[in-house]
This record gives C-alpha cells, sequence and structure tokens, in this order.
C-alpha cells in the first residue's frame, strides 16, 4: 500500500479521495486489493461523466516556459541538436495544444521526418491501455482485481495461476522473465503464433518471488492481463482495446502493428536502436530482434495527437466511472528509483497500468516506455491540466525531456 505520508497533496484533492473511497469501498482498497465486481455501473457504454473534485484548475495564461520559444522548446531542440533526441514532444492543457515539436528522421532510407502525426511505438506505455483494459471489465462486473488468473483461464499451472490481478497489474506477482535480456530471438510469423508462445514460456517459467512479498517489474505479467481480456470478453486483446479505448477515445491512428506493418508504413517511425557496442544507430526492425508483433505490455502504436485524446477520454470519464479513473491512476506499491532517470525527492507508485508520481509538489500519472530505439512518456496532471507528451525513435532523450518538462510544469502550477 502507498505510504499516505509521503504523499503532498492540496486539500480538494484529499476530500475527493475520501468521497472516492467510499464510493468504491475503503475496506477493499484499504487492503490494497481489488474492487468487488458490482462496485460500479454494468453498463456496456459508460456515459461521459463530469470531472470529479480532482479536475483539473483552469488559469489565465500558459506558462511561458510551456509555449513555443521556451524553456522546454529550447531544452528539446539543444537535445535534438546534439543527436540525444528524436521524436515529437506535445504538451496541452485543458486539452489545448500549446507546444508540438517534431525532430530527427522516421526513416533514413526514404528521408522522411518526424512530424506531428508520425507514428511511434509506445514500448511500456502500452501497459496503460491493459489498465484500462481490465478495469473496463471490472466495472462491468466480469472481473474483481482480487480473484486469481486461474479464475479466468485454466491454462496455467498454480504457480501462475493463484496470482491475483492486482499483484499482475502492480508488478508484485513474481510471474516471467526479467524484463530485460535474455532467451533466442523470436522467429514467428503470426500473431497467434506470438501469443500462443509467448503465454506457452510464460506458463512454463517458473516465478521469481512469492506472489505478494515485493516489487519486480514484469512484462509477462501484462501478457497475462491480456490473456484474461481476452477470456472474458471472447474477443482478442487486440480488437477489444481497439473496439473499447482506441475507437471510443477517438484514437484513430492508433493500433497493434505487425512486423511487415512497421516496415511497409510510411508514417511509422522506424527506432533506431544504440548498440551496446557504439558505432551508428541500427534500425531495430531490421534485426533478428523484432518480434511480429508486440503484445499488452509494449505492443501499441500511437501517435502523440491520439496519445492526448486519450488522457482527455481518461479525465473526462468518457472509458471509465470516474471512481475507477482514481483507482487504476492513484499508486498501491512503492517502485524503487530508476537510478539516474529519477530525480532526488521524486517519488513513483504503481497503480493499475498507470504509474503515480509524486514530485517538486506534483501528483502526476502516466507512464514512461523504453527498448531498442524506443523511448516515450506521458505525464497527467489532473491539477494544472497539462499533459506532456514524448514520443521517441531512439532510445535516448525521453526522460531527460520527462524531467525538463516536470519541474516547468512545477514552476507553472505554483505560480
Amino acid at each position: 500500500m502507498t505510504p499516505r505520508t509521503e504523499r503532498t497533496e492540496q486539500p480538494e484533492r484529499r476530500l475527493a479521495r475520501r468521497s472516492v473511497l467510499g464510493a468504491l469501498g475503503a475496506g477493499a482498497l484499504a487492503a490494497g486489493a481489488a474492487l468487488t465486481t458490482g462496485a460500479a455501473p454494468a453498463k456496456a457504454g459508460l456515459p461521459a461523466a463530469a470531472p470529479t473534485a480532482t479536475a483539473r484548475t483552469r488559469r489565465d495564461a500558459p506558462h511561458p516556459d510551456l509555449l513555443p520559444g521556451g524553456a522546454l522548446d529550447a531544452f528539446v531542440a539543444d537535445l535534438a541538436a546534439r543527436d540525444v533526441f528524436s521524436g515529437t514532444v506535445l504538451v496541452a492543457r485543458d486539452g489545448r495544444t500549446a507546444l508540438s515539436r517534431s525532430y530527427g528522421t522516421a526513416n533514413r532510407e526514404t528521408g522522411l521526418r518526424n512530424g506531428p502525426r508520425t507514428v511511434f511505438g509506445l514500448a511500456s506505455v502500452t501497459k496503460c491501455l491493459t489498465g484500462l483494459a481490465i478495469a473496463r471489465l471490472a466495472s462491468r462486473g466480469l472481473v474483481g482485481f482480487h480473484e486469481r488468473l486461474g479464475t479466468y483461464t485454466d491454462r496455467f499451472p498454480a504457480a501462475i495461476a493463484d496470482t491475483t490481478l492486482h499483484q499482475l497489474l502492480t508488478h508484485t506477482s513474481g510471474i516471467g522473465r526479467p524484463p530485460v535480456g535474455g532467451g533466442p530471438p523470436q522467429t514467428w510469423n503470426g500473431v497467434e503464433e506470438t501469443v500462443e508462445n509467448t503465454l506457452r514460456i510464460i506458463g512454463s517459467t517458473p516465478p521469481r518471488f512469492a506472489p505478494g512479498t515485493r516489487f519486480g517489474y514484469s512484462n509477462d505479467g501484462y501478457w497475462l492481463l491480456g490473456a484474461v481480456v481476452a477470456a472474458v470478453s471472447g474477443r482478442s486483446y487486440y480488437d477489444y482495446v481497439r473496439e473499447e479505448i482506441f475507437t471510443p477515445a477517438g484514437m484513430t491512428a492508433s493500433g497493434f502493428l505487425t512486423r511487415p506493418d512497421v516496415r511497409s508504413r510510411t508514417d511509422v517511425a522506424r527506432p533506431y536502436w544504440s548498440r551496446p557496442s557504439g558505432g551508428e544507430r541500427v534500425d531495430f526492425t531490421t534485426t533478428p530482434a523484432f518480434g511480429f508483433i508486440g503484445g499488452p505490455d509494449s505492443g501499441a502504436y500511437s501517435t502523440a495527437p491520439d496519445l492526448l485524446r486519450l488522457a482527455e477520454a481518461v479525465r473526462a470519464g468518457t472509458l471509465l466511472h470516474p471512481a475507477y479513473t482514481e483507482l487504476i491512476t492513484t499508486g498501491k506499491v512503492p517502485v524503487p528509483p530508476r537510478g539516474a532517470d529519477t530525480p532526488a525527492g521524486e517519488r513513483e507508485y504503481a497503480g493499475y497500468g498507470f504509474h503515480e508520481f509524486v514530485t517538486a509538489g506534483l501528483r502526476l500519472y502516466g507512464h514512461p516506455g523504453g527498448g531498442p530505439g524506443t523511448a516515450t512518456n506521458i505525464d497527467i496532471d489532473d491539477e494544472s491540466g497539462w499533459t506532456v507528451i514524448a514520443l521517441g525513435n531512439y532510445d535516448t532523450g525521453t526522460a531527460a525531456v520527462a524531467r525538463r518538462a516536470r519541474e516547468i510544469v512545477a514552476g507553472a502550477a505554483s505560480a
């Protein structure tokens, strides 16, 4: 459970939190457990809800450091000039774009430049979509966060089936392979083949630790959550996210692309990988390690404007009842610092797909992502209305953009 003493919330924020606890059942949340399945409306299509008391506060004018020609604009331009960052940065307030900049090359073979409509791999920002998918099922009474994986699918052995959805969502299940490295390159050439073989490998991998005993980041745990979505909904995970998240959010440029899609489409940024041995960055799609399709952990592709639509749909209650939105975006388990990428004094907590960050007086939620030739981040600040999105087709630069943006947003929010 997240240490409440480390939160830096405004009084109105705490009041809203109490009201949400009342709506959801404080006992279940206090136990770090799940929502019982009838706690919210079970209608298939939830109406758009008015913003809660935690909603953004409108201010008279955007902070100049977040506008074109401001400090963040100059910072990103410098990173791009030094070939540290390639991609798109979008800053918005209350859904309105304040700054949009694109740098670098989307495809070196064709010379195509990155632009505002360039499609990027999202890496682990995908986990926000998986958290939303599970929460939509929970809001309809179809799953419970406290329930075991084995309640919804019988394909896994007891050591894996006994973990709960809460543990899978918060990376406390102990399930899966280490998140980085290991294993031969994939040789699969189809969607079903990729899904089935990945789940088979996960099912035969012994847990790294007893469920619920500690935090251990697990991409494989999110593949298991995708299996739950498929089993309960009767649709593939990919179809469910497209129909239940992308479509109602208006994310028309988003999807789960296959290897042939990425290689053939002209609007998709190629991921340029910084090899450990050094030298020129390599187009990761040309390597044997580039899989046929990504999964519920990291497989989505999107544009910066589409991610802004997602942020606004989450805020507006388009995808979930506000009580469920509060639940999945609120941290539950402390996350260890990410080394040099974590500023002094910043605290991170794993929620359900989303992570919560408390830093410089701000309470943000979103998720970072990274992989060979990919670095991404989305920060959403409900109190001030700012959203900062950084999508890169280098595996460098985005964390620095996120740090600098948080510093500036903190200053803007306190002005």
